[in-house]
């Protein structure tokens, strides 16, 4: 089964991922420093359950993962591969205005969240397209 994670910058700088839906019997969390960190607490926790349900003899849903980003935690986990100067050029979001969302000083209005994520997303569709010869 497919499940939804969401993983989210908080308030103190640390990262959370949690289940985004009620699809399956059970509740995991991870948390940590860095987006890292929450994703690989979260599948800890994913194993530990996985556990805890074997040696209570309940039946276990096993699950596939697809992991969302609100605007920081996607700008903090992707910023060694993409730089904000990059993402400025890319979404045409102001470089200082998505630090602001990295450090946490502003959110992103929903039509700026649109923005980014239709431009990734078209870069995205632009990247499979690509050949090398």
């Amino acid at each position: 089964m497919k499940v939804k994670v969401i993983i989210e910058r908080g308030s103190d700088g640390s990262y959370g991922a949690f289940i985004g839906s009620t699809s399956i019997p059970f509740g995991i969390i991870g948390d940590g420093k860095t987006v890292q960190e929450a994703k690989e607490d979260f599948l800890n926790s994913y194993e530990e359950m996985k556990v805890y349900y074997s040696e209570n003899n309940k039946k276990f849903t096993d699950c596939e993962f697809e992991f969302q980003y609100d605007v920081a935690s996607f700008l903090s986990y992707y910023g060694a591969i993409l730089s904000l100067a990059g993402m400025e050029r890319l979404t045409g979001v102001n470089q200082g205005q998505l630090s602001h969302y990295v450090t946490g000083r502003r959110k992103p209005s929903k039509k700026t969240i649109e923005k980014i994520e239709s431009k990734l997303q078209a870069f995205g569709k632009e990247l499979n397209q690509v050949e090398f010869i």
